[in-house]
């Protein structure tokens, strides 16, 4: 009888606190499903207006930038500096004189040929006035002008060997970071100075063999740097390689630009717009009014309910080409709809808003 009473207590202790744990939560979900069926206040949003805009169509590319003419100049003769007459980042013109190397022994033979020239020289006129009276033969004046002739290509060369001890600028441009010293022994092709021409510039790009119908020379493009975000070069396409690359199916291009200020520098890494010469009625829309994400990009469209009031719609859209903050819309939204402008993070489908104009001030019914 103990056993059965000690059980029948242990039941009776149980029921009663599952009940008061059972009793507590029925109480909370009717607290939480009488605070859900209560309204909740509609979400102040800012609202935007899809456009219409005209923009001229255009195929982005990466490329890099490429001096028009760019080397490092080096030394055809081995020899020693004797002078240097420039200095880093200089501006030169093309046969400014950059360095001189010594140039006493080139300039010692110059003198022993001009001798040697003037003595053949002096022999072909004294057998040049005998040979009319026949005082000698032909062949003495055959011979007597082939050493003139070679006496003159000698001095000729000495001339040539003596000019390369003087390294002037190829063209004109801009002078690098100077590598050599006053005094150095440069072996033949020594890098001396990078120059460059830096106005105009070129650059470089590739294509998928697909555009090739879409552009031509003379098409506009517009190039930006990461050194300078804030500018926009503008120049035009002045070549097209005639091959495809078999590898990559892509063709080269190149484009020329203006680049008075020298911001523009050989190896910068650019990003590249080829225009085409017409144009193209886009929806657009600021790129802060679409929520991007892997599974596709959406906006919240702003519509009325049954009840007349204004609630948001999540609606999937196909983005394009982005320019200046906004994006073109290529599929899922028209030109006129009002969608939320920014805040999209905290909106679900369905909610119920009230809009706001820039100001932050509630707008009037």
């Amino acid at each position: 009888m103990r056993t059965a009473s000690r059980f029948v207590i242990v039941i009776i202790f149980l029921g009663v606190v599952l009940g008061g744990i059972f009793g507590y939560k029925f109480m909370q979900f009717g607290q939480m499903k009488e605070m859900m069926s209560q309204p909740q206040p509609p979400a102040i949003i800012s609202v935007t207006k899809a456009t219409t805009e005209t923009w001229q169509p255009a195929i982005k590319a990466v490329g890099s930038v490429e001096a028009v003419n760019g080397i490092a100049v080096s030394n055809e003769v081995p020899g020693v500096i004797e002078t240097v007459n420039f200095e880093s980042g200089d501006t030169v013109s093309k046969g400014d004189v950059l360095i001189r190397l010594d140039a006493a022994i080139d300039e010692a033979a110059l003198r022993t040929r001009r001798a040697e020239a003037q003595l053949a020289q002096q022999e072909f006129k004294r057998v040049s006035d005998l040979l009319p009276k026949r005082a000698v033969s032909q062949s003495q004046y055959d011979e007597a002008k082939a050493n003139f002739d070679a006496a003159g290509a000698r001095v000729n060369e000495a001339e040539a060997q003596l000019s390369k001890k003087v390294i002037r600028a190829p063209f004109d441009g801009t002078l690098g970071i100077r590598m050599v010293d006053q005094g150095e022994y440069l072996p033949t092709g020594t890098p001396i100075v990078e120059i460059n021409m830096l106005d105009p510039i070129y650059v470089d790009y590739t294509l998928s063999e697909k555009y090739m119908p879409d552009v031509a020379r003379g098409y506009p493009v517009s190039v930006t740097v990461a050194a300078v975000p804030d500018r926009v070069f503008e120049g035009e396409v002045s070549a097209i390689n005639t091959s495809v690359n078999p590898e990559t199916r892509t063709v080269r291009m190149r484009a020329t630009l203006s680049n008075e200020d020298s911001l523009l520098r050989p190896g910068m890494f650019a990003t590249i717009q080829t225009g085409q010469p017409r144009d193209n009625e886009v929806v657009t829309l600021p790129r802060t009014a679409i929520s991007y994400n892997t599974y596709g990009n959406f906006v919240f469209v702003v519509a009325e309910n049954d009840k007349g009031e204004q609630v948001v719609n999540r609606r999937s859209v196909m983005t394009g080409e982005v320019r200046d903050g906004r994006a073109s819309i290529t599929s899922g939204l028209e030109a006129g709809e009002t969608v939320v402008a920014k805040g999209l993070l905290r909106l679900r489908a369905g909610q119920r808003v009230d809009i706001q104009d820039e100001s932050g001030q509630e707008a009037s019914e």
